[in-house]
């Protein structure tokens, strides 16, 4: 790379996962402006694909009554941040 001089750069990869994007937003932004105060390289966050968990189910305990069904779903947000950082930074 550019830096022969023996700082060797850390590439360091931070995956988040949460079901709330406010709170995973929050975080992300947090990590960056924390990274960016150290003169760091930052890259993302990336928005990766969410995962959507369904799960369908009768509403009625026993067998009997109408077919009525309900969807549940819970979604599952994805973040991905690279740093470059310098040894010595680590």
């Amino acid at each position: 790379g550019l830096e022969d001089a023996g700082a060797q750069v850390h590439r360091i990869r931070i995956t988040l996962t949460s079901r709330n994007v406010k709170n995973l937003e929050k975080v992300c932004a947090d990590l960056k402006k924390g990274a960016t105060d150290k003169k760091l390289n930052v890259s993302g966050p990336v928005r990766l694909p969410t995962k959507k968990l369904r799960i369908t189910t009768r509403k009625a305990p026993s067998g009997e009554g109408t077919n009525t069904w309900d969807r549940f779903e819970m979604r599952i947000h994805k973040r991905l941040i690279d740093l470059h950082a310098p040894s010595d930074v680590v």
